[in-house]
C-alpha cells in the first residue's frame, strides 16, 4: 500500500502549518482528523478527496487497510511526536508504511511567545492521563503539562500549593496562534485567581 502520512498542524492557526504538511493535505486522496480539525482544514482539501472523521481508533484502521493504494494523510494536533495518534498507527502498520510530517507543537509555540528556551523542562501531559508534576518540580527546573477538564490550572495549582510548593510561576497559554490567544502568567499562590473555564490550553510550570 501507499506510505500513510501523518502530519502535524501545529498549534492550530494554518499560518503554522508547514510547508511539507501543506502539501500533503492539499495532494492526498482521503484526509483523516478530528471533526475540528477537517473543518479547519477545508481550505486545503480538495473536493474530490475523501474525509474521514476520526472515531473509534480501531474502525480507522480497517479504514484505512480499506484504502489500499490511496494517498491517505492522517492529521493530527501539534507536532507528530508529542503525545498524537502516530503511537497507535505504528502498533497497526509497519514502520516502512508510514510517512510522519512533524508540526509545532503547543510548548514550542508558547515557549516562543514569552522568548524563552524549553530544553530543561520536563514535557508531560494530564489529558486524559496522570503524570506526577509535584515530584517533577522538586527535581527540575520546571514542567509543560497538556491539561484537560479535570486537570485545569487551577487545580494543578491548588495541588502545588497543598504541597507545600510555592515558588512557581504558571504560564497559561489559551487558543494558542488563534485571534482570541490568551497568555496569562499568574503565582501558584494566587490559584483562587484561576476559577473560571478556560478554553484549550497548556501550562507552563516554572520556578521562580
Amino acid at each position: 500500500m501507499n506510505k500513510i502520512c501523518v502530519v502535524g498542524l501545529g498549534p492550530g492557526n494554518l499560518d503554522f502549518l508547514t510547508g511539507a504538511g501543506k502539501k500533503a493535505i492539499e495532494s492526498c486522496e482521503v484526509v483523516i482528523g478530528g471533526e475540528r480539525q477537517l473543518e479547519e482544514l477545508d481550505e486545503l482539501i480538495s473536493k474530490k478527496c475523501e474525509k474521514y472523521t476520526l472515531g473509534k481508533l480501531l474502525e480507522v484502521v480497517d479504514y484505512i487497510k480499506s484504502k489500499e493504494g490511496k494517498d491517505i494523510t492522517v492529521v493530527v494536533s501539534g507536532d507528530t511526536g508529542f503525545y498524537s495518534l502516530l503511537p497507535f498507527l505504528k502498533k497497526n502498520f509497519k514502520s516502512e508504511e508510514i510517512r510522519v510530517i512533524p508540526g509545532i507543537s503547543s510548548y514550542q509555540y508558547l515557549f516562543s511567545r514569552i522568548g524563552e528556551c524549553w530544553q530543561n523542562y520536563t514535557l508531560a501531559s494530564v489529558h486524559g492521563r496522570d503524570f506526577d508534576y509535584i515530584k517533577s518540580l522538586q527535581n527540575d527546573t520546571g514542567v509543560v503539562l497538556l491539561t484537560d477538564d479535570k486537570n485545569t490550572p487551577y487545580d494543578i495549582a491548588k495541588k502545588i500549593c497543598e504541597a507545600k510548593i510555592t515558588d512557581v510561576e504558571m504560564v497559561i497559554g489559551e487558543r494558542l496562534s488563534y485571534s482570541d490567544e490568551k497568555i496569562s502568567k499568574v503565582k501558584v499562590t494566587d490559584y483562587n485567581l484561576l476559577k473560571r473555564d478556560f478554553k484549550m490550553n497548556i501550562v507552563i510550570l516554572r520556578k521562580i
